[in-house]
């Protein structure tokens, strides 16, 4: 769910951006049928998630959410971290997030065929809702969780967790702020790598 850190850490290429984004709906070897640069972006999105899951700072956020929200923690560090990706945005790119997110939306417009069936339906949801944009605010946050927790079947009660995000709001942006530096570097040479190795 963490949309906009995959999508900034695609640098700005389309054909990457559109695999990274649209990675989870793709299961197992069948990205192998998308073009080489989705290819990249599908990979680069699995390597992010498994640097992200199994990072130490990453496990510590988890762990402050972990007695109220099980092994729905991860899932909501995801969303908390690209919370402060949007509220920060000018820190990491000179290009405001509205403009960027429009660009966004109209690239996966622009490529509509290339999307799963389940990214397809989301789509106008996503637009129409402005939800990249509305990460820099709490209340959007509340809005993801809210929705989170709908397709859990009220299970999760993550639509609680910006009660923790206020609390230990302060915590919680330091330790995006440290991982994420560490993150934008592994993502750079992942996706170097990724470019000399996909044939």
């Amino acid at each position: 769910m963490n949309f906009l850190a995959h999508i900034y850490l695609s640098n700005n290429l389309k054909q990457v951006t559109i695999g990274n984004f649209i990675a989870d709906g793709i299961r197992g070897k069948t990205y192998k049928k998308y073009p080489k640069d989705i290819q990249m972006g599908i990979l680069l999105h699995r390597e992010i998630d498994t640097f992200t899951d199994a990072h130490p700072i990453v496990r510590q956020s988890t762990k402050r959410l972990h007695k109220n929200y099980s092994h729905y923690s991860g899932v909501i560090v995801d969303i908390l971290y690209d919370h402060f990706l949007a509220k920060n945005w000018s820190r990491y790119s000179d290009e405001p997030l509205a403009d960027y997110v429009q660009k966004f939306y109209t690239l996966l417009q622009d490529n509509f065929e290339l999307l799963p069936e389940k990214t397809q339906h989301m789509l106008p949801y996503m637009i129409t809702g402005n939800w990249l944009l509305s990460y820099a605010e709490i209340e959007g946050i509340q809005n993801v969780l809210d929705g989170m927790n709908r397709r859990t079947k009220n299970k999760s009660k993550m639509n609680e967790a910006t009660r923790e995000l206020v609390k230990y709001y302060d915590e919680f942006e330091e330790e995006f702020t440290l991982f994420f530096e560490e993150l934008r570097h592994f993502s750079n040479e992942k996706l170097q790598t990724l470019s000399n190795t996909l044939i």
